[in-house]
């Protein structure tokens, strides 16, 4: 197979896959929000959080702020590097591989040194590009949070004291002052307690499921809670429970947000391989254009 064929081949491997990439992407198909405001993350104000940290009261609320800050700062630079990395990949590919299937077809076949050096320079700017999303997108895919509070395989997120009381303990309780412990991160969101799983509860006591009462928002500040104190009206599980549940989801949206995250990170990866292809092969042809 010609250098120019391989040269070819790598542009199209790039153009195609990056298109992919567009329809699958969680930045760019808005799968993924602002984690504290639900906005629109290209306009997070990571600043703010900067500045409310500094005006924090104690430590704990500083921790809150740094959460804070982390996650917008590792959202708003996959945000940028998702838009910039697909929309220059897919310019290089059709560029680069028009041009290649001209010289296929022994047309501008003068101009094959010139192809080679654009081929060279696209391939090293697309592949730094699609790395350094690579890295935001593995960094984000793994260390920040999704909108769904964290549980066990069985779906269990408190479990009884004492058998027979009132007081529960937090499974995930985290008291380091992140605002955002306790909370299920995008690489855990594939996971069967996280979606729609048929029969989840079989056999489980109702009475011990968390159906909107608002149990599992108790453990984001508290490492034990008492349904002892709470008021008319409020409605507390049964004594008997020795595990608090939460309530099953009927949606497979979170799949969805990982199956997103896993794809466009597979398909950088590729795409990376084939800029170092399109750069390696570019050079060879500005070296030798009669190789073509």
């Amino acid at each position: 197979m010609g250098k120019g064929l391989l040269f070819f081949c790598c542009s199209c491997c790039i153009l195609v896959l990056t298109i992919i990439n567009l329809s699958v992407g969680p930045i760019v198909n808005n799968v993924v929000s602002d984690p504290y405001s639900n906005g629109d993350l290209g306009t997070q104000n990571c600043e703010l959080y900067k500045d409310q940290k500094d005006t924090a009261l104690n430590d704990q609320q500083k921790e809150m702020y740094q959460s804070l800050i982390d996650m917008c700062t590792r959202t708003k630079g996959m945000h940028d590097m998702e838009y910039t990395a697909f929309i220059f990949d897919i310019v290089i590919g059709f560029i680069c591989g028009l041009i290649g299937l001209l010289h296929l077809f022994d047309l501008k076949k003068d101009f094959v040194s010139n192809t080679g050096l654009i081929g060279l320079i696209c391939g090293v700017i697309g592949f730094v590009l699609t790395l350094v999303y690579v890295i935001f997108n593995g960094i984000v895919f793994t260390s920040n949070y999704a909108d769904d509070y964290e549980r066990d395989g069985d779906g269990v997120f408190a479990e009884q004291v004492t058998a027979g009381g009132t007081k529960y303990k937090c499974l995930y309780y985290d008291d380091s002052g992140n605002n955002f412990a306790g909370k299920a991160k995008f690489s855990d969101l594939n996971k069967k307690q996280y979606n729609y799983k048929h029969k989840f509860y079989d056999g489980v006591d109702g009475r011990c499921i968390d159906n909107d009462h608002g149990w599992i928002s108790d453990c984001k500040d508290e490492s034990q809670f008492d349904f002892g104190t709470y008021t008319t009206g409020q409605t507390a599980p049964h004594t008997s429970c020795s595990k608090l549940y939460a309530k099953a989801n009927e949606e497979i949206k979170n799949k969805d947000i990982f199956d997103r995250f896993l794809t466009a990170l597979i398909l950088s990866l590729v795409v990376c391989l084939a800029n170092i292809g399109l750069a390696l092969f570019g050079f060879l042809l500005f070296r030798t254009p009669s190789d073509f």
